[in-house]
């Protein structure tokens, strides 16, 4: 596996499904909140800038496309990969496959932009913070 990418497993449980024993559509963005935190503690440069406390990626849209039903028991893998860097959002590709066959449960895109705290807006993404990404980009 290329190593811009980041792969994370879970297992559909019983408290994820809905009234009709499908994964509810919301725990979805759970599982790919998941992907994304297992993401950036993979990459120890690009999570050393957020450790700071003075930044944070913040996420501003997010669409995802629902392909097939999960249910309990599947074992689901949650791909992720940075997709996009532009000069204040960056974006992010993610896709759920269904760990038994491959098959594609879900994907998503999320929009992020690089947020200061202390003043609650977001900044240009540039110099050490950029070069850091740049090297993740995996079009």
């Amino acid at each position: 596996m290329d190593s811009r990418l980041s792969r994370t497993t879970l297992r559909v449980r019983g408290y994820h499904l809905d009234g009709y024993g499908h994964v509810n559509n919301a725990r979805y963005l759970e599982f790919l909140e998941e992907g994304r935190w297992a993401y950036f503690d993979e990459r120890p440069r690009l999570a050393a800038f957020l450790g700071r406390g003075d930044l944070a990626f913040v996420a501003v849209n997010l669409n995802i496309d629902y392909r097939r039903a999960a249910v309990a028991g599947d074992d689901l893998a949650v791909v992720t990969r940075l997709a996009e860097i532009g000069s204040r959002r960056a974006r992010i590709h993610q896709e759920i496959h269904r760990v038994a066959d491959d098959a594609l449960v879900a994907r998503a895109d999320i929009t992020f932009v690089l947020l200061e705290v202390a003043s609650g807006r977001a900044v240009t993404i540039e110099g050490e913070i950029r070069e850091a990404m740049a090297a993740l980009v995996l079009a």
